[in-house]
């Protein structure tokens, strides 16, 4: 007798169960986002440490997922696409709210939303001139802009909490520089993508 199929799995295509998507790596992005407005919640009651605690938890996962999906070989598509979007879902949360309890600065939020416009806007306009699906691959220097930013949010959270009282104006400056420089990196890898597709748009 052929054993029960959940009904989830009904609906998935041929080949790929639902456990084949609910991995190790990915159940670690899902944490990463369900974390999130634990994080804010304990960010709107000043409660810096347990916020603090709590994001560092999810930041963590943001370096097992990749390292687990690499060690078993169990890269997903959804976690390609979940990736990305739990990282950047997290730290926008985070700097959004530290920015409003003005523990960042509103400059480095504007820099921050302005590379990921353009990035969200560049990847969906190139793949709509070349009509198909464009590959996610995070650049050296994209993954160091988000190490930066890690870096910021958990450094004006110990500010807040009163654990770190130096100056932190060049950790602000260059994770605003890196940040800028891998929005112009991603662009750019982006035109030469496209040009190596759709020459005659470059002739």
């Amino acid at each position: 007798m052929p054993a029960s199929i959940h009904p989830l799995e009904r609906s998935l295509p041929k080949g790929l169960s639902l456990w084949h998507l609910l991995n190790i790596p990915n159940l670690l992005t899902l944490c990463r986002v369900f974390s999130i407005p634990i994080f804010l919640a304990f960010l709107s009651k000043d409660r810096f440490d347990a916020a603090f605690y709590i994001f560092c938890a999810a930041a963590l996962t943001d370096s097992l997922d990749g390292t687990v999906a690499r060690w078993f070989d169990c890269r997903t598509e959804l976690g390609t696409y979940l990736d990305p979007f739990a990282d950047k879902l997290l730290l926008l949360s985070a700097f959004v709210a530290l920015t409003v309890m003005r523990a960042l600065p509103v400059w480095l939020l504007g820099v921050i939303v302005i590379r990921d416009v353009v990035i969200v806007f560049g990847y969906f306009s190139l793949s709509f001139f070349a009509d198909e699906r464009i590959p996610v691959r995070p650049s050296y220097i994209g993954k160091t802009s988000t190490v930066l930013q890690i870096m910021c949010v958990i450094g004006a959270l110990m500010r807040a909490g009163g654990k770190w009282q130096l100056d932190w104006n060049i950790l602000l400056y260059l994770t605003a520089a890196v940040t800028a420089a891998s929005g112009v990196h991603y662009a750019y890898r982006g035109l030469s993508w496209l040009s190596s597709r759709e020459p005659e748009m470059f002739g």
